[in-house]
């Protein structure tokens, strides 16, 4: 039988010593955060999605986001109908007046087959066709408008694509003889004319007599009409055999001047000298930038001044972006410290308000986007659908030169308008952001 003091002592010995404890398992090191982890994106969500308490930081963001989404939507219907006006004009104008104009130097060019195959010698050059212009006055209807006569032979004006392809029927085939002339459309309908019709030309000078010079009259059969397009033209342009226009603008054997075709109409200063070359020194060579720069110079100032002006509402929506962000990281100051107690790095902060903030940008620029390109593409009905609604004649074909409203969209233009947008609301966000970013934790949650 076991001695009990021995059995006390054994039992006060084993309540002396230390628990057996297990080893820990050993931690695993501790890893960084990656940027842009789904937690900040889920945070910036959080903070753009509209609450009863933070009601009016979310009218501010969608304000921001309607003014981005108008004044990308704007700058790119705007730059591209500017540059389908300059495109339709170029081509209109050019296609009728040519992209050089070689002229004689003392009025009439003269030996002109000669001049006429050294230019288009020159490399570059695709077609040279002589002509006589002068202006009269055209009777018919009652009315004697100021039109301009334009003599040119019939495989010239075949080789004129703007005119030739718009010819009425059977006007082609008939340009021919000493009273054959082709009007133009709308001065056709102001005079009231038909293909078949007559057309009294009254030049003011004419005939050289003893009690001075008398004005040449002469009645002319219209042959058919042609449309370009372009209001200007159409409503005072009339196409005449060449012989006839030498023979009623007292020419001889002269002409004009010489229209001459390009390949790429861009590059006239390069071929202006050479075609001067071979022109001679007894006449002149003048490009289209020239002959018409007051239009294209006009039509890129506006361009660029609606560029501008309508780039101030991108710049408004930034800045709201600024004042909205500025306001919600006020809101979100103790949420921000006790994400900064909890372990998150500034950097972490930061990106969530430079996401939540460059979401408004790129939502409202990427909505602009497909705006715009829907509203171009479609541009001339939706004029004729607002015409019909407002019962009045929107983009004036008498006042514009154009008979549709035209929209062109350049590749560059867009993408530097996208990319104008995307940096300006960046910048908006990261003073917001910066500031968030910098929030002490201890002093916000001083007084919470």
């Amino acid at each position: 039988m076991p001695d009990p003091s021995l059995t006390r002592r054994i039992g006060a010995t084993a309540t002396e010593l230390p628990p057996i404890v297990a080893p820990a398992a050993p931690r695993a090191p501790s890893r960084a955060t990656a940027p842009f982890a789904p937690f900040e994106w889920m945070l910036a969500v959080r903070y753009l999605r509209p609450t009863r308490r933070e009601g009016f930081v979310s009218i501010i963001s969608i304000l921001s986001l309607l003014g981005i989404m108008i004044g990308v939507a704007a700058l790119i219907i705007v730059m591209s109908v500017m540059n389908g006006f300059r495109h339709e004009l170029l081509g209109r104008i050019l296609g009728l007046q040519g992209h050089v104009l070689v002229q004689g130097i003392g009025g009439g060019l003269p030996d002109f087959d000669t001049v006429v195959a050294r230019v288009r010698a020159v490399p570059g050059v695709t077609r040279v066709a002589p002509i006589v212009e002068g202006q009269a006055l055209a009777s018919g209807g009652g009315l004697s408008p100021g039109v301009i006569i334009r003599g040119i032979r019939g495989a010239d004006l075949k080789g004129l694509t703007s005119v030739y392809d718009s010819l009425s029927d059977g006007a082609f085939a008939h340009f021919s003889g000493g009273d054959a002339v082709i009007v133009g459309s709308r001065l056709a309908a102001r005079l009231g004319l038909l293909p078949g019709g007559q057309i009294t030309l009254i030049a003011p000078r004419g005939n050289v007599t003893p009690f001075g010079v008398t004005p040449r009259i002469k009645t002319y059969t219209v042959v058919g009409t042609f449309s370009i397009g372009h209001s200007e033209y159409d409503a005072a342009y009339i196409f005449m055999p060449l012989d006839e226009a030498q023979a009623y603008f007292n020419t001889g054997d002269t002409v004009t001047g010489l229209e001459v075709m390009i390949a790429d109409p861009d590059a006239v200063k390069q071929l202006l000298p050479p075609i001067q070359d071979a022109a001679g020194p007894y006449a002149r060579a003048l490009s289209w930038q020239a002959i018409s720069s007051g239009i294209f110079e006009a039509l890129e100032v506006e361009r660029v001044v609606m560029f501008l002006i309508l780039s101030l509402i991108i710049m408004v929506a930034a800045l709201n972006i600024i004042s909205g962000m500025i306001m919600l990281v006020k809101d979100k100051t103790g949420d921000i410290a006790i994400l900064r107690t909890m372990g998150a790095t500034r950097g972490a902060i930061m990106r969530v308000f430079l996401i939540a903030g460059t979401s408004i940008g790129v939502i409202g620029t990427a909505l602009g986007f497909v705006f715009g390109v829907v509203f171009c593409a479609n541009i001339e009905s939706i004029r004729q659908f607002l015409s019909s609604l407002v019962g009045t004649t929107l983009f004036d074909p008498t006042i514009y030169f154009l008979s549709r409203m035209p929209a062109r969209m350049e590749t560059s233009d867009v993408i530097f308008v996208v990319v104008m947008s995307l940096t300006l609301t960046l910048l908006a966000t990261l003073y917001p952001s910066w500031r968030a970013a910098r929030l002490d934790p201890v002093e916000a949650l001083r007084y919470e």
